[in-house]
């Protein structure tokens, strides 16, 4: 699976599905799973370099990084799936990686849906209430591999747009690693 982190949602839903197809395959390949690489020091080294870069063209420096993963349902966390945990271990990682105060990285989680509780900091309000109170964001994506309409659209077009909504000014938008 593309997910860093382990997710019963995306990373099991998708190795059970490819192993479902192999079923209808007469001779089957040999096949490996890797195992989710959120705290792999190549990753996040990766990560860490995109967001140098990121930094490096612009003309200030943002006051906030958000890491926004991808949501779920707390009741998932709750019945024992590690994703919350992981994804704030990158957050951590990824923070000592730059050299930078924890406090400097804000976790939060995006694409909500459904009438269920998700879990939180939703990164829509998180993004607004920091350009309401005049702060410059920028925005890494680290639960994906590549981007995706979640990052681009949701992330680089509505969140950007609560953002500036909200009467913030400075929104960078980090690609994900795609082919990097």
């Amino acid at each position: 699976p593309l997910y860093p982190h382990y997710a019963g949602p995306t990373w099991a839903t998708a190795n059970d599905q490819f192993f479902r197809s192999l079923t209808e395959l007469r001779h089957q390949p040999a096949v490996r799973v890797t195992p989710e690489y959120f705290n792999r020091p190549s990753w996040i080294d990766a990560l860490a370099g995109s967001v140098e870069r990121a930094y490096a063209d612009l003309d200030h420096t943002p006051d906030v990084l958000v890491a926004s993963y991808h949501g779920m349902p707390v009741r998932y966390y709750e019945e024992g799936d590690p994703y919350f945990e992981q994804c704030h271990e990158t957050s951590r990682l990824l923070a000592r990686r730059l050299g930078w105060d924890p406090e400097r990285i804000h976790t939060t989680f995006q694409s909500v849906f459904g009438r269920e509780e998700w879990l939180k900091p939703y990164t829509i309000e998180h993004i607004a209430a920091l350009g309401a109170d005049g702060k410059s964001v920028a925005v890494i994506s680290p639960a994906f591999s590549a981007d995706c309409v979640e990052t681009l659209e949701e992330i680089d077009v509505l969140i950007r747009g609560a953002h500036r909504d909200a009467g913030g000014s400075r929104f960078t938008y980090i690609d994900c690693l795609n082919d990097d």
